[in-house]
Order: C-alpha cells, then structure tokens, then sequence
C-alpha cells in the first residue's frame, strides 16, 4: 500500500516530478499508438491506467507503466492477423498469465534471458518501428513487413515530392524530420537548467505550431472529444476464439515480452537510486492487472517504460505519488483540451517513433557483449535480424535457441588424455569437463586404442558432470577387456553429485 504520510512530506517534489513525465509521455502514448496501427486514443487510455492503477499497485516505487515501443511490432502484426477486437481477449489473456506468475513469484525467472537476446529484441524493434514510421512522417501507410517498408520506401519519397503530384507528403515530411532534429539537438545542447524538459515535447509543440501558422494540409491526430468513444468494451463472444492455438501462442508470447521488458526496466531503474528495491513479484502481479483492465477497455498493452521512469528519477521523484499524478495530468489534458491534442501533425508523432527506434539500436551494448564472446554478438545480431525478416516471435525463439546451444556446447565440452603411468601396463585416462553423450564417440576412439591387458585407471574428480551413456561406455570396455587381462579401476573420489545414475559393481571394475 502507498505510505500517505510519506507522499504528504514529499508531495511538491512529488508534483513536480509527475508533470515532467506527463510531458514525456503525452507524445509517447500517441506515437506508440499509431506505431502499433491503433487510434491514439488507445494509447492514452493505456497511460492513464498504466499511472493510476499500476502506479498504485506496483512494486517499483519509480517505475512507470504505459504503452512500450518494445511491444508495438507485436500489436501491430497482431491486430492485423486477428483484428482489432481480438486484442482486448489476447490483452486479457497475457494479463492474466502476468498476475499467475507474479503470485506464483516467478518473477526472478522472467530476469534469466540473456542479455544478447534482450538488446537484439530491442534492436530489431528498433530497426522495425524506424521502417514503418519513416512512412507514416510522409503521410502514407506502413507495409505490414519490415522488409516491405524498405523495399517500398523509395517509392514512398518519390510520392512526396511536390513535382511528382498535387500532395502534401514533402510538407508532413518536413515536420517529421524538423521533429527529429530538435529532439537530437536538444539532447546535445539542452541547458542544465531545463533538463526535465522533454525533447519529444519540444519538437511535438514546435512542429504543431508551425504547422498551424503555415495552414499545411497535413494528417492530424484524431482524439475524440470523449474519451469513452475510444473505450471498445470486451466482447465476451471474443473470448471462445482463444481456443484457437495461435491465438494462445499469441498471448504467451505478449505475456512473456511484456514481463521480461516489465522486469528488466525496473532493474536499470533500481539502479539509478538509492531508494527501496522493486519487488519484480509485486511488480509482475500489478503489470498484470493493469494489462487486463486494458485488455477489458479494449486499449494496448503496457510495459514498465524505461524512458519515462528514467525521467522520473531524474525529475527528483521518491515515492510512487509522481506515476500516479502522472496517469491524472494525461486523463485531465485529454477530457479538458482533447481539441489541443487535435492539432498534433501524425507526422510530428512518427518522428518521435523514428528517434525513439533508433535509439532502441544500441550499438554500445553490442559492442559491450564482446567481453564475452562471439557468440553473444551473433546471438544479438541474428535475433535483430531474424526480427526484421521474419517476426518477432521468430526472432525471439531464434535467440532462445542460440543461447540454450551455446549452454549445450559448453556443457559437451569434454578434454580427454590417455597417459601411460610410471607402473608398467598401467595407464590414465584423465576426463575434463562435461561427459555427456555427445562425446561418446571420441571416448570410444581413445578407449579403442587402449592396449591389450592394460589397467586403465579412470579419476572423475575433474568431470563437472557425467550422464549414463559414457558411464556405459567405460563399464563396456571393461567387461570386454576382462576376457583379455585388461581390468578398469574408476576412482569416484570428489565427483559427489555429478554422477548421473549409479556405477553397477562388477568384477574388473573397481571403486
């Protein structure tokens, strides 16, 4: 529960901080909207959830909930595979399996995904939302692939230039680009002064106002002037589809992204104060109800949002109070100036979406994985482009798997020597690492060329593990050397639990 005596002392920090995130995520809840092929409206609705009822409920004191870049590639293909109203069940669904595991405390386990996969699922999104968005700041349609918006976007360019026809696309265009250019500069130049003052907010205003005073014809939000028209109630009839398999893969994975991005956000936020840790089981439990009430409204899907919440911080925030407050000015602004929202170029709302999509491309982490390898980086490159070609699902999986083979090489990896001792007809066969199955046809080459009537003395104290198909192996040798003089002496000695299975006692097979 929120502590009333702490928010009252801490209220006008507090009330500070939540207007700074009100503007960072004012322009966010719409942009991620239209990235996710929804109305904006929806996005708003997802906001003032994400701040009132998960800011109540969280377990993140810092953390603010509301629409994620990261999940707009999934809505987006979703909603146009399955349709609009079957977001609301599959919202319902995902939220669900949120508030099991957060009650179940599963919440650590949503935290193991390696971190290759994590920055090339992000990269991907990145790359993807930049695809689609570049479209959508020249006024014209995304494809619904990555690969076809690249493909089609020089022709997109060429239908925007004003010799070309009678359009508006070089004028939309030019305020997405202008939007983009003050949210970079901004973030270069900014004084120390107005660093809570949000650069998308900056480049939306500026942009709209130009817009305004130039009289450009260009595509403009559509907020209605009552927020309850954007609320499509659930359907019940809706829920019988989930039946469908796909559907039900469908919600697992929005589940899973959403509480692995949900739980890795509140991590980095952690670590930006010194105030009380996140309860990720609390903080899953409460992401899961909010993304029901938004799967019942008919609204997107919400995350915990690392560029908001890193704004919180920075803005002086201590309690919970800013996110709440936070969900108040957005549901305020819409209900008393939706007219104002109105005015907003799409374009402008795009090249928020394009600079935020790139900088989801975190060349630094990729660069940073190298400390451990090449495999990570393969692994983060191959998820981000499987991303883009594919889907994300696809690309996901794709990381799951490089990163479970690369655990399976390093868990094969076995070192074999065969050393003749200083007693005659006495010889080691030394094993180091893991002996696992894979390795059972190179245990068997080295044993082949064990001579005749040899005592072959097998140590396992340097094996981190040993499964029944080399124990097999060497007890074989054994037996069939017995007839020819050979005898086999396995020395157990400090391998403890790393024994799958037991040693079956026979004769030429000692302990």
């Amino acid at each position: 529960m929120v502590n009333t005596t702490q928010i009252k002392a801490a209220l006008p920090r507090e009330l500070m901080a939540s207007v700074v995130v009100f503007l960072v995520a004012l322009p966010l809840c719409m942009g991620i909207a239209i990235a996710s092929g929804m109305p904006p409206a929806k996005g708003l609705i997802t906001g003032i959830i994400g701040g009132i009822v998960v800011g109540f409920l969280a377990g993140s004191p810092l953390q603010v909930s509301g629409p994620a870049a990261g999940l707009a590639v999934l809505v987006f293909e979703l909603v146009r595979q399955y349709g609009m109203a079957m977001l609301g069940p599959l919202l319902l669904l995902a939220g669900l399996l949120q508030l099991l595991a957060g009650r179940l405390r599963l919440g650590c386990w949503f935290r193991v995904t390696a971190p290759a996969v994590v920055y090339g699922m992000l990269a991907g999104i990145g790359v993807l939302i930049v695809l689609s968005q570049v479209h959508v700041m020249f006024d014209t349609t995304p494809q619904p692939s990555g690969v076809g918006n690249l493909l089609g976007f020089p022709a997109t360019l060429v239908a925007a230039l004003p010799s070309e026809r009678e359009g508006n696309g070089w004028q939309a265009g030019a305020l997405g680009l202008g939007t983009i250019a003050i949210m970079w500069g901004w973030e270069r130049w900014r004084p120390r002064r107005l660093r809570f003052v949000p650069g998308a907010l900056l480049g939306v205003a500026a942009m709209t106002v130009i817009s305004l005073w130039l009289a450009l014809p260009v595509d403009r939000v559509q907020v209605p002037a009552d927020l309850s028209q954007a609320v499509d109630w659930l359907r019940p009839a809706d829920l019988l589809k989930l039946a469908d398999p796909g559907l039900l893969v469908a919600a697992f994975a929005l589940a899973f992204i959403a509480s692995a991005e949900t739980l890795l956000s509140a991590a980095a936020v952690d670590r930006m104060h010194n105030g009380p840790r996140s309860n990720f089981d609390r903080e899953l439990s409460a992401q899961g109800i909010g993304n029901m009430l938004c799967g019942v409204l008919g609204a997107l899907p919400m995350t915990g949002v690392i560029v908001r919440s890193s704004a919180n911080v920075q803005a002086g925030a201590r309690t919970r109070a800013s996110a709440i407050l936070h969900g108040f000015w957005l549901l305020a602004f819409v209900v008393a100036l939706s007219s104002v929202l109105q005015q907003i170029p799409v374009a402008s709302l795009a090249g928020v979406l394009v600079y935020t999509g790139v900088k989801l491309v975190d060349f630094k982490a990729f660069r940073g994985l190298r400390r451990y390898g090449w495999m990570p980086m393969f692994t983060y490159a191959a998820t981000a482009l499987a991303i883009i070609f594919t889907d994300l699902l696809t690309g996901v999986l794709l990381g799951f798997a490089l990163t479970l083979l690369k655990l399976a090489f390093k868990a094969a990896r076995l070192k074999i020597g065969l050393v003749a001792l200083a007693a005659p007809g006495h010889m080691e066969l030394r094993l180091s690492g893991a002996a696992t199955f894979l390795k059972v046809p190179a245990l068997a080459q080295v044993l082949d060329s064990v001579p005749q009537g040899t005592t072959l003395h097998v140590p396992l104290g340097n094996l981190s593990y040993i499964d029944h198909s080399c124990l097999e192996l060497l007890e074989d040798w054994g037996r069939a050397g017995a007839a020819k003089g050979a005898r086999l002496v396995i020395e157990r000695r400090r391998l403890k639990r790393r024994v799958e299975g037991r040693l079956r006692t026979s004769a030429g097979i000692g302990a």
